[in-house]
């Protein structure tokens, strides 16, 4: 079987069907350098921990490459007639040692390239895929050098454009917002104590996000027009302006790397699955970077797809049967449905100046923030979904840090 891209989601896809006894060719040119992080929320920690990724990323006697969120804090900082109390949610109350745990993508694609270096079932070619055919009992992939590869199974993990989603004739169902995402990464003079904070403003979120040391991780969701004035600060200017934006909470900041920007869109395939294609993160759904759904969906998807592909081989089953696709279909149309809904709601709730919306908004803060109850079923929720959960991200845990890296 073949995987296609070579990024975090397709490198998870093969080291998740390799485990399941299946010979991978995992297709993708050298990858670039990627200067953003991710949160792992906590069954995709389980999923890379199961996978022998996550002791590469948080093992005794290595410098440590995480980060865990251990509280969550919501600030309505709208300056609205209604303002929402603030909330505070911590990992403690389901149990865990934190909600998730931030990592810069550098390390993180470095510690998969190594597992997967290390696994004996998957190939790697570098080249890219210049054509995809589909037949009834297997698939044809061209490679820009020249070679041609067969395969059972396709995933196409091969990003948001993907031409492998494009060869399966399957449309997309898109939903733009009138903001863009400044991302960067800031060191600062006082400790965040593992608390990822998020100010509501009328533009979108602003988020702190905790990693290794007093260093901290950005999304700041604006209107175009401000990204560019953003973006066109030095870097002296950016860093007194995301102090302000965090209210000086973590002292006087500094940035620390590359600045992005990204305009907000959410983009949904209209099938997660094709004849012998089957689509994976960015090729299947785009998801605003609120809440931190991104790669965790796509490590979901790679989890499926692994369970399900997995029995079908020891069942004797053809692997990318119409059972095996349904199944994923449904599985993962729910999941991933549920969470885009999820999202685009709570944003279109901050941009809207219907007061109506706003007193909801508000009224839902504060009864999180009276009952434990309904609080910890939101966190359950937040973290993952608690129902059709992939064996891999149900593995016990071994490797989870539970030291705190910031001591005031």
């Amino acid at each position: 079987m073949a995987v296609v891209g070579a990024g975090a989601a397709g490198m998870i896809a093969a080291l998740a069907l390799a485990g399941e006894g299946l010979d991978v060719a995992l297709i993708g040119p050298p990858r670039r350098r990627d200067a953003r992080t991710t949160a792992l929320m906590d069954g995709s920690v389980r999923a890379l921990d199961a996978l022998g990724v996550w002791p590469r990323l948080a093992g005794r006697g290595s410098a440590q490459k995480v980060s865990p969120l251990r509280v969550m804090r919501l600030v309505d900082d709208t300056h609205r007639l209604w303002r929402a109390p603030e909330v505070s949610f911590e990992a403690g109350e389901l149990g865990l040692p934190a909600f998730a745990w931030n990592v810069e993508n550098e390390p993180l694609l470095t510690a998969l390239e190594a597992s997967v270096a290390a696994a004996p079932r998957i190939t790697r070619v570098e080249a890219s895929v210049t054509a995809v055919s589909d037949a009834a009992d297997a698939a044809t992939l061209a490679l820009d050098d020249g070679r041609s590869l067969v395969a059972a199974l396709v995933v196409a993990a091969d990003g948001r454009d993907s031409p492998c989603r494009a060869a399966a004739g399957i449309g997309l169902r898109a939903r733009d917002y009138p903001q863009v995402a400044v991302t960067a990464t800031l060191s600062h003079d006082r400790p965040h104590r593992d608390i990822s904070t998020e100010f509501h403003t009328p533009t979108g979120p602003f988020t702190l996000v905790p990693l290794p040391g007093n260093r901290t991780s950005i999304v700041c969701v604006v209107a175009p027009k401000d990204a560019e004035a953003l973006m066109a600060l030095d870097e002296a200017g950016f860093s007194r302006e995301m102090e302000r934006r965090a209210h000086s909470l973590l002292g006087k900041m500094r940035l620390d790397g590359r600045r992005g920007a990204f305009p907000l869109g959410s983009r949904t395939a209209e099938r997660f699955a094709s004849g012998r294609i089957f689509l994976l993160g960015e090729a299947a759904h785009i998801i605003p970077p609120i809440g931190a759904q991104g790669l965790n969906l796509g490590i979901r998807d790679a989890a499926t797809l692994a369970e399900l592909a997995g029995q079908a081989r020891r069942a004797g089953h053809d692997i990318a049967g119409a059972d095996v696709a349904t199944a994923y279909e449904r599985r993962r149309t729910a999941d991933v449905e549920s969470r885009s809904l999820a999202v685009d709601l709570f944003n279109r709730s901050l941009l809207t100046d219907f007061l109506p919306v706003q007193g909801v908004r508000g009224l839902g803060l504060w009864a999180l923030g009276r009952s434990a109850t309904l609080r910890r079923l939101v966190m359950r929720e937040g973290v993952g979904p608690s129902r059709d959960v992939p064996p891999l991200m149900r593995a016990a845990a071994s490797g989870l840090t539970s030291g705190t890296n910031n001591v005031a």
